[in-house]
């Protein structure tokens, strides 16, 4: 695919005004939404208002006259259509990490000791892995992974008390089937955790539909909230009122305001807020959340999904005919993938180097460690389009065959890879 033919189809688009709600740096193709989002237009004015209005004339009344107290709630009510759950069951607090730590310590309660085994794979993101192995010791238990996905079945067996996994692999792009794995796990017996981290806002997601217990996520990544945005947390109605999570800060009290001196824990999902808010954090998450409106009105869930999918396998097809020695690592069959392409080089091209070659030229990726070392590329169909895909392989192209990547300035490795 040339130029020529990506502007075309970005011309056929029907997202493609989405686009024009980001500020995108002029010369910059940006491929790493799937680490973080780009910056909404509307999000800096938005967020100097929260502070020098809300914050600097409203002070402290804010947290009523602004709604301040109920961001958490009402960001998660915004959230739950795009997650497939229903309002007043996702929450928008705290960290991933933090989040991971509440509900699998809640999973591993409603277990009541029988079983005490958290099953995942090794490939999944490693602060995950950390968190769970932290909480297995704490319950007497362990952490198994699988070497492979097609490992994980057997995993389940009457030791295992919960399944843990991240919908769409960062390493790889490669997706699980939701439905079909959360089966398995209640069939065997365990319950079923799920990291959407790396695939909401950017692929179908059916929490209730496929019957999962707990999923958590981030809000940096495709829902464009800003570094660091704040969290979102979910658990199935079903385990309302029969478990505590572990972090029993004020704001998940019953009463906050009551300032009891014992805890009782509000219900429902409510429960899984901890402490104060970052107020100016969910405001930013607030607003991104706004571009989502807009898709709604475009197609939703379902446009976002097709747009994806041919800007993977377009910019696969393209690396594949033009990069030799590109081991592709992301499944080509569209079930199996999320929204982005990940490749190997061949030995002795430093894939680190192509990257930062790459960014220096305008287009930006990442670079992930491990066996084998990959390049990932992130397609955001909020704001990315097919002319991004044929620039991105143009250059790519030349880096490779030139062997300008081979130089000091892209081999030295910065502290963030």
């Amino acid at each position: 695919m040339n130029l020529e033919d990506a502007q075309r189809l970005d011309a056929a688009d029907p997202l493609r005004s989405l686009r024009e709600f980001f500020q995108l740096p002029d010369g910059i193709t940006y491929l790493d939404g799937n680490s973080l989002g780009a910056l909404p237009k509307a999000t800096p004015e938005r967020i100097q208002s929260a502070v020098t209005q809300e914050w600097g004339q409203g002070l402290i009344k804010s947290w009523n006259t602004a709604g301040w107290i109920d961001l958490p709630r009402r960001l998660g009510d915004r959230l739950a259509p795009w997650l497939g759950a229903r309002p007043g069951e996702v929450l928008v607090a705290d960290s991933t990490s933090v989040n991971l730590y509440k509900v699998l310590h809640a999973a591993l309660q409603l277990q009541q000791g029988q079983r005490r085994v958290i099953v995942s794979e090794r490939s999944n993101f490693p602060t995950d892995n950390y968190i769970a192995q932290s909480v297995a010791r704490a319950h007497g238990g362990e952490l198994v992974l699988a070497e492979t996905p097609e490992e994980i079945a057997g995993l389940m067996d009457e030791r295992c008390a919960v399944l843990m996994l991240t919908h769409v692999n960062y390493r790889t792009g490669r997706m699980h089937d939701m439905g079909l794995l959360t089966r398995w796990a209640h069939q065997a017996g365990a319950l079923a955790v799920w990291d959407l981290a790396h695939s909401a806002g950017a692929v179908p997601i059916d929490l209730l539909g496929c019957a999962a217990d707990f999923a958590i996520g981030c809000g940096y990544k495709y829902l464009n909230g800003g570094p660091g945005a704040p969290a979102f947390v979910w658990m199935h109605p079903r385990h309302e009122g029969q478990v505590w999570q572990p972090l029993t800060g004020w704001l998940g009290h019953a009463h906050p305001f009551d300032f009891d001196s014992e805890y009782l824990p509000a219900p429902g999902i409510q429960q899984y807020q901890c402490g104060t808010p970052p107020v100016l954090s969910m405001t930013a998450l607030d607003t991104a959340l706004d571009v989502f409106d807009a898709a709604q009105k475009l197609g939703g869930m379902k446009a976002l999904r097709a747009k994806s999918l041919a800007l993977t396998e377009a910019f696969i097809d393209s690396v594949e005919a033009r990069v030799p020695g590109a081991i592709i690592a992301t499944p080509r069959e569209a079930a199996l993938r999320g929204s982005q392409a990940s490749f190997s080089l061949p030995k002795g091209v430093d894939g680190y180097a192509v990257m930062q070659a790459l960014i220096a030229r305008g287009v930006i990726g990442d670079f992930r460690a491990g066996t084998p070392e990959l390049l990932r590329f992130g397609f955001a169909p909020l704001y990315n389009g097919f002319a991004d895909v044929a620039r991105a392989v143009d250059v790519l192209a030349d880096i490779v065959a030139s062997g300008s990547w081979n130089a000091p300035q892209f081999t030295s490795r910065a502290k963030v890879t």
